[in-house]
């Protein structure tokens, strides 16, 4: 209030006092003095500071350098122009890194005039900084501290790109001579040619480290050509069989030349679920009749042209247990799976398998709840158990598609289709068909006539009529077409299913089928193929004459091992059957599984049974008139069958037979020892009361004292007074003599017993799986 009005543009201010204020609570520093030469002391103006807005236009404030000390007072100066405030000499020590140009001046000391010292009143405000010149001033000072940037700093130990790719390509060459790169099966002279050391030496280390006896010309399979070459100073470095071939090489699709091309949908569900029926009523023709048993045992193609000039390739898989790989491989080559489930059953094994392989793949979902008209149907429990599967329908949320349906009435199929289509349109299915064509086997057979035959899905590309292919282990030229009818095409584009004429051999289900342009070449890959499997059998029919699976069956006792030939009409249940068999296996007897081929049961077919002691079961396929002979001369079992699981349940039984009996304790009855008599030439006889059972002169006895068998044996003596027995019930006496045993005492007992020998049956997981 005492304060005289200020100036109307600035003011300016001085303090009074020499004095500073103390810095960290300490003693207050004296400040310099001011030299005589200055202007003379002005009265006291209370501290006030100047306002940016009525402030006239003025450059950038000096930036003072951080070199000062912090707490250091600069005197007073006249200002340089008129209107311009004068610096104040005093004031509290400037923090560090603060961006305050002129904070408020604090007065101290005694002279401090009335209205001196801290200002209670409203605070002023901060005067403006000018930013660009700070940064100016912290650019100079950190180059000033690091020095200039430039290629002159960089580090002069550090390798050029240069030296580390040359570095890494010596590494590269000096590993590339350890290594030794092999197919799966190689005969020792051959590693010994790669490794370029002594084949005799191969042939000792094998017989003293390994335990093996072999000779130049054995085959050896990986892990025994990995010992060896480690040994050797060598990395073997596995080769794949069949390699891919630059000619079989997927080459990138325009996408202007993709158009759309028909769904492939795959059926799939339980056993008598009804997928059969469904196609039957799709294709108007009764398949189911024509399988055994009524049960679908091979993958169907069928391509179905719908109203509108729609179309679908259906595949019909199978739908027990015994198929699991021809699931999985219909699941693989399709683009929707259609779920049939029966109204009237539930969610059972397969259903819940065939919803995993679809998962699997990723392929989309449509369930076909089927057999809605009959009067069991129960169709919202059939949902509850889609539910507990992770199956969430559209109705619930979900985005699976669903339609009810009955296949024998037609109920509901429609509405099925519509799906389809619908699901279709979503994936946008598009192929080129142009290109060589590219496919899939799905099921191959040997026609009496006609020769191999194998049902192919073209996936993309065209096939026509003289076209050059290579199919797993086999080449050879297209030389005829027919459809799921039987019918002869010239040409098959994406997604349509044919039969092909013209194999070398009957390619296995799952195969990949592509045309080719040198037929030279194409025959050469085969060949290549074709030696690489004869050599996995050479060596795996080799494979007992090590010493180390002697040891190790020595370890695991006795093993009992059940040797099958599987001869099938198409290779999709022959290997469906092997699978099958093999999970009948235990520790204690074993499936091996010498040979499955495609075709009649041959004369060969009963020599390599004969001289592997094997059996051979036919399905769907019966022996010629020279191999019956053949069998009947070497006595070899020769079993035909029609329905998988009557194959699985004869080989069940055999497995069966090989296991040894298990001995199972029948307790006959107990007699207490109340008095000992010593006889001549026999013994002791003990005198016994029975006390529960009967006491039976041919079963075992056992002595048990205080709770502990101390002896088990036979009975030497079963005596009723002086008449011998053959058995004495309970509550009568008895003399009993045991064998070679004469340390008894009154007070034991001597039990009765039987060991009853029981047939031992497998695993019950296996059975229940071949009937599921």
């Amino acid at each position: 209030k005492d304060l005289p009005p200020a100036p109307p543009e600035t003011e300016e201010i001085e303090p009074a006092a020499a004095t500073e204020e103390p810095v960290n609570g300490g003693a207050p520093e004296p400040r310099p003095a001011v030299p005589a030469s200055s202007a003379p002391r002005a009265p006291f103006i209370p501290p006030r500071v100047q306002r940016p807005a009525a402030a006239p236009s003025r450059g950038p404030k000096p930036v003072f350098s951080s070199s000062a000390p912090a707490n250091q007072s600069r005197p007073s100066s006249s200002p340089s122009r008129p209107g311009a405030p004068s610096r104040p000499s005093g004031g509290p020590p400037q923090r560090p890194g603060s961006d305050r140009s002129a904070p408020p001046v604090r007065t101290f000391g005694p002279d401090a005039e009335k209205g001196g010292g801290r200002k209670r009143g409203k605070k002023g405000k901060r005067s403006s900084v000018d930013q660009d010149a700070v940064q100016a001033n912290i650019m100079r000072t950190l180059q000033g501290m690091k020095g200039p940037a430039g290629r002159k700093g960089r580090r002069t130990d550090e390798p050029s790109f240069q030296a580390v790719q040359a570095g890494r390509m010596a590494e590269e060459k000096e590993r590339e001579k350890t290594l030794v790169r092999v197919n799966e099966f190689v005969s020792v002279s051959e590693l010994a040619a790669a490794m370029k050391v002594p084949a005799t030496q191969i042939v000792q280390f094998a017989f003293k480290e390994l335990g093996l006896m072999v000779t130049v010309n054995q085959r050896l399979d990986f892990d025994q050509i990995e010992l060896i070459a480690s040994a050797f100073g060598f990395q073997a470095v596995r080769e794949d069989e069949y390699a891919a071939e630059a000619e079989l090489d997927r080459a990138e699709e325009n996408p202007e030349e993709l158009v759309s091309r028909p769904p492939v949908v795959t059926i799939m569900g339980h056993v008598d679920h009804g997928k059969t029926s469904l196609l039957d009523y799709v294709r108007k023709a009764n398949i189911v009749a024509g399988e055994a048993g009524g049960i679908t045992q091979h993958i169907g193609a069928y391509h179905v042209e719908l109203p509108g000039d729609k179309r679908i390739t259906f595949l019909d898989t199978p739908g027990h247990q015994a198929f699991t790989a021809m699931r999985a491989r219909g699941a693989q080559v399709t683009d929707i799976v259609v779920l049939v489930v029966a109204a009237d059953d539930q969610v059972m094994p397969q259903t819940i398998e065939a919803i995993s392989h679809a998962r699997n793949a990723g392929v989309p979902m449509i369930v076909a709840i089927n057999k809605i008209d009959l009067p069991t149907a129960n169709v919202p429990k059939v949902k509850q158990d889609l539910l507990q599967h992770n199956v969430v329908l559209e109705e619930f949320g979900g985005t699976v598609l669903s339609a009810e349906i009955s296949a024998k009435k037609g109920t509901g199929v429609d509405h099925l289709l519509e799906q389809i289509l619908l699901q279709s349109e979503i994936l946008d299915l598009k192929a080129n068909p142009g290109g060589k064509g590219h496919g899939t086997v799905l099921e191959a057979t040997l026609d009496p006539g006609k020769g191999p035959l194998a049902t192919i899905l073209v996936q993309r590309g065209t096939l026509t009529g003289g076209d050059n292919f290579i199919c797993g282990r086999f080449s050879g030229r297209v030389r005829a077409l027919y459809d799921e009818r039987g019918k002869a095409v010239k040409t098959a584009g994406p997604s349509i299913p044919v039969q092909i004429l013209g194999f070398e051999g009957v390619p296995a289900a799952g195969d990949i089928f592509a045309v080719v342009t040198d037929a030279v070449e194409a025959r050469e890959i085969a060949q290549k193929r074709q030696r690489l499997e004869r050599e996995a059998q050479n060596r795996r029919s080799a494979k007992g004459t090590s010493l180390e699976d002697f040891s190790r069956a020595l370890k695991e006792g006795e093993v009992t091992m059940l040797r099958i030939i599987i001869k099938a009409d198409q290779g999709g249940p022959a290997e469906a059957l092997a699978d099958a068999l093999a999970q009948l296996s235990t520790s204690e007897v074993r499936v091996d599984v010498v040979h499955r081929g495609v075709g009649a049961i041959t004369e060969s077919d009963i020599l390599l049974a004969k001289a592997s002691g094997a059996i051979v079961l036919g399905f769907h396929v019966r022996p010629d008139s020279n191999a019956r002979s053949a069998a009947e001369r070497e006595q070899v079992d020769v079993r035909t069958y029609r329905i998988i699981y009557e194959a699985v349940e004869d080989v069940r039984n055999a497995l069966e037979g090989l296991l040894k009996p298990e001995e199972r304790e029948t307790v006959l009855g107990d007699a207490e020892v109340l008095q000992l008599f010593k006889v001549s030439k026999v013994g002791t006889i003990a005198g016994c009361m029975v006390r529960s059972g009967t006491i039976a002169r041919t079963a075992k006895a056992r002595v048990v004292r205080d709770g502990t068998s101390v002896y088990t044996g036979t009975l030497s003596s079963l005596k009723r007074f002086k008449d011998d027995v053959k058995e004495v019930r309970e509550g009568l006496e008895c003399g009993i003599g045991i064998e070679n045993f004469n340390d008894l005492k009154p007070g034991d007992r001597i039990e009765s017993f039987r060991m009853e020998e029981i047939k031992r049956t497998l695993a019950p997981a296996a059975g229940e799986a071949a009937r599921s």
